[in-house]
């Protein structure tokens, strides 16, 4: 295997892996909290926080925990459990120190915990038996990545609010169909870097 420079994965998980786009991991919350700039670039630093946070935590506990005593069958799990503690922490601390965020996420914070893009992240990263520093790169890069997906789709989408959508395609339809674009738009980075 050709060991890859961490910093051509990070380029690779922001634009040609991304994980809206490529992978389609983490669609629910994009979809659903997209509606405001503000918002979403809350959610996506949050998602960010937590991705980079997370895999750190999981391949220690993978590498350190899981292998040397033959349990990685149970990585869904512990990745799991790691992943909601986490997010409640990061939720307390939210509620404590930034408040509007808070509020802002509203029911959409703990869905952080089912987000499927950071699950993702744990597992890419031991499939592809990324080293620490690469297994880094990725999640930073993913959950940059991520953010960069929902913000423009929030840009997107409140300058749709003032076009006439029929009626039929309003809310989710037209987020669906400007997606399907936008990752259109990202297989024209394909040519840069490229991860398996």
């Amino acid at each position: 295997m050709i060991e890859l420079n961490p910093m051509i994965i990070f380029v690779a998980a922001i634009f040609t892996n991304n994980m809206i786009f490529s992978n389609f991991l983490g669609m629910c919350s994009y979809i659903a909290v997209s509606k405001e700039i503000t918002t979403s670039l809350g959610l996506g630093q949050a998602v960010t926080f937590v991705l980079a946070c997370t895999a750190v935590i999981n391949y220690f506990i993978y590498y350190y925990i899981l292998i040397p005593f033959n349990l990685e069958f149970l990585r869904f799990i512990i990745f799991i459990i790691s992943i909601a503690a986490f997010v409640q922490l990061l939720e307390m601390i939210l509620e404590r120190y930034l408040p509007n965020l808070y509020y802002a996420l509203g029911i959409f914070l703990p869905l952080i915990t089912v987000n499927c893009a950071i699950l993702g992240v744990s597992l890419f990263m031991i499939i592809r038996n990324y080293t620490f520093l690469q297994s880094f790169a990725f999640s930073v890069g993913s959950g940059i990545g991520w953010t960069l997906a929902i913000v423009a789709l929030a840009g997107i989408r409140q300058r749709i609010k003032i076009a006439s959508v029929p009626k039929g395609l309003q809310g989710p339809g037209i987020a669906l169909i400007t997606t399907g674009l936008m990752a259109l738009a990202f297989i024209g980075f394909s040519g840069i870097v490229q991860i398996q």
